[in-house]
Formats: C-alpha cells, structure tokens, sequence
C-alpha cells in the first residue's frame, strides 16, 4: 500500500437497498489505478453515504474498505472479447420499451436499471431481448444532469453502464436468478460518452456454471462505434437453508 484516502458514494448509487451501486464502485476503482484495462472484484457490500477507505496497492491496484478485509480491489487485467455487432437504436429502444411494459420478477430500485428512477436519478439501462440475436439491449440517453467537463459522461458512471446489462442477459438469456450480484467486472473504455446523446448498451452470454454466470458487455453510440467493452462475472445467491 501507497497511499490512501476515503471516499463517500452518494446515496443516489444505489443498487440493492443500502448497498452502493457496483458499476460506479467499480468505476471508482478503475479510475484509482489509471489503467486501460481494470478487473475489479468485489468481496462484500460498500455501504453508501459513509466514508470509506479507499486505497492503493503496490500491485499498481486499489482497494476499498478495510485493509485486513477490502470490500472491492482492482487491478490491471487484460480483456478478450469477441464483440457482437451492435443492436442498431430503434430495435434497442423497442427491447427496452417492452421490459418497462412487463418487468421481471425481483427489480429493484437501482440507479442503473430501476425501473422507477427518472432520467435525473439512474441511467435507466432496462435491457429487454433482441429478436433474432442472441442478446439483451436497451436504447440510452445519459441525462445532462450527470454531464462532467464538455458534456462528457463520468468515467464511473460509463462503467455503471457495464453493470446492469449482464445482469438482465443472465436472467433472459442464461439461467441466472433474481438477487444475484456482481463478483467481478473485467473493462476499458475506448471513447467518450456524451449525455443528451443517444447510446446502446447491450450484453451476451459467455458461459454458466453452477452459481457462476458470465456475460459480455458494451456500450456503443447509435451509429454502431464501440464506446465500452467488460466481461462480467455474476453469482446467484445462496440457496435458501
């Protein structure tokens, strides 16, 4: 370890109830170790809205949470994706319209798929299936409300946009089930996001195992041009008793 500090996750990143939003912390992290490319795994809940430690490691890393037990770590990793074409923007928006018109079962109140949140409040990434493709997209516009510097989308909070999506492609198109987190998320961004404009963030299935559930992510503009790429690995909960 290096150095350290604390940060506070707002309470408006949030996913699950009382427990900070994973593609931001992730985010967080990613951009702590200036690395292209970032594997961030997650080990316990962060809580929002408390400070918490945040650190570097000698590995050229970072860590959050207590040192003798980091709640999230991140380090550099390599990324090897066979990327999809891109849904084009009217069939990820129409995906989109027809989850919000019939919710799963198990949604929650999360800044990057609740259903409920206002474009001022979550980035609405409600993924719905492809017809004829074997993946999950929504049609995305980032508020302006979230704009850093020019109009340019937080690195965070593109990472945010990494999240979610795996977990709606394990649940439509895998076997992945209601309450499952994300064990690790494996990015690199390629350019810029800009809020007001439109996006599509979509994401496939790679392989499933037991518990395990793993899935490609991106995001890209309406055009079709990669923005974001991750692998996301997801874990259902544990049964019951």
């Amino acid at each position: 370890m290096t150095t350290g500090d604390a940060i506070v996750v707002p309470p408006l990143y949030s996913g699950y109830p009382g427990v900070a939003f994973g593609g931001y912390v992730a985010g967080v992290l990613a951009q702590r170790t200036g690395a292209g490319t970032v594997r961030v795994d997650f080990r316990g809940p962060v809580p929002p809205g408390v400070p918490v430690r945040l650190a570097d490691t000698a590995d050229g890393g970072a860590e959050l949470g207590p040192g003798e037990r980091p709640l999230a770590t991140a380090r550099p990793a390599p990324l090897v994706l066979d990327v999809p074409a891109a849904p084009g923007w009217d069939e990820s928006s129409a995906a989109s319209d027809e989850v919000r018109a019939a919710p799963p079962a198990g949604g929650v109140d999360c800044f990057g798929c609740g259903m409920d949140r206002t474009p001022e409040r979550g980035l609405r990434l409600h993924c719905g299936p492809v017809p004829g493709r074997s993946l999950v997209a929504a049609g995305w516009v980032p508020s302006p409300a979230f704009a850093g510097p020019h109009g340019v989308l937080p690195a965070e909070l593109v990472w945010g946009a990494l999240d979610c999506p795996g977990n709606w492609a394990g649940r439509m198109l895998g076997t992945q089930r209601a309450g499952a987190v994300t064990a690790s998320l494996t990015g690199t961004l390629l350019r810029p996001v800009r809020t007001g404009e439109p996006y599509v963030s979509y994401a496939w299935m790679l392989s499933e195992s037991g518990r395990k559930h793993t899935m490609g992510v991106a995001v890209a503009t309406a055009e079709g041009e990669l923005c974001a790429l991750a692998e996301a690995l997801w874990l259902d909960p544990r049964p019951a008793g």
